[in-house]
């Protein structure tokens, strides 16, 4: 079944690449542009580690859908249109309550918080899905499909297709669509969703079939008079999706540790998103945004060349992605899982660099060599070079180009100095 998965993203990647290529020209061109560069490349990396994640099977399932169909199904429907039409439904309505699970509960919030943590929206920031969702729950808001007897198979071919449903409305260029604002997940709710003006926290939960919010009383349309503000309350301050996806559940872990109430140690985990006991919360206070204050977003100086260094990095990183894709089947599962690291360390690399901090440039230099020895370690080089030379020539390739790349950088970034700028 993972071959399928991998075969189909083969295609949904480079379609949803293009549909966003096509947002940013006409962004340029309508002069209401969308899209800032690092921004892009980190949603862009964080929907890479997400694929990583769920191709290489890291998830540890604490209940499954075919154990509850097994237990609970009262109801044998005949495969027919009507199946899957009650299956999307049931998927739908089970994505909504764990979506309101993970907006409301402060455990649950850190394997959320990546899909909001941008300062745009854009179709790119659809693609900043999670890697820290590593409990497999989710099945317990399918038990109503599991009553109705619906087969695991029919739910392992909807659940892509209703993933990939979301992409679209995660655009400021499509206003309200009329009638179907009473239908569907629109572009313009999804804008609510995103928000953290007041009265747009937490609103907007559904994802294909508005229905619900509006059943369970988190509908909330957008206003005219109340512009979105994007992101989270409490900023992330980076560009590296791997950071991002742990951030909260570090912060978590801090207040457990220092908060002096024994009760506070063990509960503030299922308190609301966001909640800190009173200790921790004077001692080691934490920046929130006030949203009727203008918005400072993230931002890093750049260079030139280093931003063609970070976009040379994401390409690259984004081929070997697309060749562990397109030749899964040919990888015995820990070649898969070291390639897997592998590009995982990469995107934890060049993003860390472009933030700025003091020790990336000497991990990026370790990475590539690293990278280099992947590929020409006897039996990794026997391996590739048997089954799939290409990318074992792109891999020599692609890190060879990029400890060059660094010490150019090196070399700029003393010279610019040595000149004052």
């Amino acid at each position: 079944m993972m071959e399928v998965y991998a075969k189909v993203l083969l295609w949904v990647v480079p379609l949803f690449l293009i549909l966003i290529l096509l947002e940013i020209v006409y962004g340029h061109y309508t002069g209401k542009q969308t899209y800032t560069f690092m921004d892009t490349l980190s949603s862009l990396s964080a929907g890479m580690t997400n694929i990583l994640k769920d191709i290489l099977g890291l998830v540890v399932v604490v209940i499954s859908y075919p154990y509850l169909v097994d237990t609970l199904s009262v109801v044998n429907l005949e495969n027919s249109f009507f199946l899957y039409l009650i299956a999307f439904v049931c998927l739908d309505f089970a994505t909504y309550w764990n979506h309101r699970l993970n907006h409301k509960i402060n455990f649950f919030w850190n394997q959320h918080v990546i899909h909001h943590s941008s300062e745009e929206f854009n179709l790119a920031c659809a693609l900043r899905q999670s890697v820290s969702d590593l409990l497999g729950f989710a099945a317990l808001f399918l038990i109503p499909a599991a009553i109705l007897g619906v087969p695991e198979e029919i739910i392992s071919i909807l659940a892509p297709l209703h993933l990939f449903g979301q992409f679209w409305y995660h655009t400021q260029h499509i206003g309200k669509l009329g009638i179907l604002e009473y239908i569907i997940v629109t572009p313009s709710q999804h804008r609510v969703h995103h928000a953290i003006n007041p009265i747009y926290i937490d609103k907007n939960l559904a994802a294909i079939f508005c229905v619900w919010d509006r059943l369970f009383g988190t509908f909330q349309e957008e206003l005219e008079e109340e512009p979105p503000v994007y992101g989270v309350l409490k900023p992330v301050r980076t560009w590296n999706p791997l950071i991002i996806n742990y951030q909260h559940l570090w912060g978590m872990i801090q207040d457990a540790w220092h908060t002096r109430s024994w009760k506070e140690k063990l509960t503030l985990w299922w308190k609301p998103t966001g909640y800190r006991p009173k200790d921790v919360a004077l001692k080691f206070p934490r920046k929130t945004i006030n949203t009727e204050s203008p918005l400072k977003k993230y931002h890093t100086e750049m260079s030139f060349y280093q931003k063609a260094w970070a976009l040379f990095q994401w390409l690259s990183i984004t081929i070997l992605l697309l060749f562990l894709l397109a030749q899964y089947e040919s990888f015995p599962t820990y070649q898969a899982l070291l390639l897997g690291g592998l590009i995982t360390v990469s995107i934890f690399g060049f993003t860390s660099l472009m933030d700025g901090h003091s020790w990336s440039y000497k991990f990026e230099k370790g990475r590539n060599f690293l990278g280099l020895l992947f590929f020409i370690l006897p039996y990794q080089s026997a391996f590739y070079l048997s089954y799939i030379p290409s990318l074992f020539y792109f891999g020599l390739i692609y890190f060879s180009l990029s400890i060059i790349g660094l010490e150019l950088i090196a070399q700029k970034d003393k010279t610019n100095s040595l000149h004052g700028g």
